[in-house]
């Protein structure tokens, strides 16, 4: 066997666990901030699969987009909501039962789904080739011309679906709490030397 088919291999195995394995830590953690945290780690798991699958660009665009603005979007939020958890999980084992019946018919619909799928003879042979007219392009390069031409109008939802998380994200991390001073950049500007500033003569030897 080829030393470096024999290092793929390896490394393909090992990530493929680590991904399977934070998914799993991601659903099963007690702390939400643990859970974001494994988050990140299935991310940058995916992003080395992207890399062996010769996507590098998807691989820099999951690790700069996901990991560098969205979980840390995800971490910011948990940490400011200040949700009580211990409150939230009170009626756990009374939905316990219909949350266990509904997730054991989604598996067997994911087993049927996938006892029935057949690949056409022509998806393996043009797997590698995003689009064969641009086999001689670089990866990059036939994902955009894919992405802002074909599917602009997806790409751009896809992002107005995030600018309107980012929003609520926004709306409820600034929600008004008792007690905590806010910055009012009207009073600011409108503000005086007089009001700021109390110009007292102090005598020689003395104190004010």
């Amino acid at each position: 066997m080829d030393p470096s088919t024999l290092v793929q291999g390896l490394a393909f195995y090992m990530l493929a666990a680590m991904v399977v394995a934070s998914a799993v830590m991601v659903i099963s953690a007690r702390n939400p901030v643990h859970s974001v945290l494994f988050l990140i780690l299935a991310f940058f798991s995916s992003g080395g699969l992207f890399v062996l699958l010769g996507a590098e660009f998807l691989a820099m665009l999951l690790v700069i987009v996901y990991v560098g603005a969205v979980a840390v979007l995800f971490l910011f939020v948990v940490m400011m909501l200040d949700v009580n958890f211990a409150e939230l999980r009170e009626g756990f084992l009374q939905y316990l039962p219909l949350g266990g019946l509904i997730g054991l018919i989604m598996l067997v619909e994911l087993i049927l789904i996938l006892g029935a799928w057949v690949s056409g003879p022509e998806v393996t042979a043009q797997a590698a080739s995003p689009m064969p007219a641009l086999e001689a392009v670089s990866n990059t390069r036939a994902l955009g011309h894919l992405l802002y031409t074909k599917y602009i109008y997806l790409f751009q939802a896809a992002g107005l679906v995030l600018l309107v998380a980012m929003i609520g994200a926004i709306v409820l991390s600034h929600r008004k709490r008792e007690g905590v001073r806010r910055q009012v950049i009207a009073d600011q500007v409108a503000r005086r030397r007089e009001d700021a500033v109390e110009i007292k003569k102090v005598p020689s030897r003395g104190g004010i």
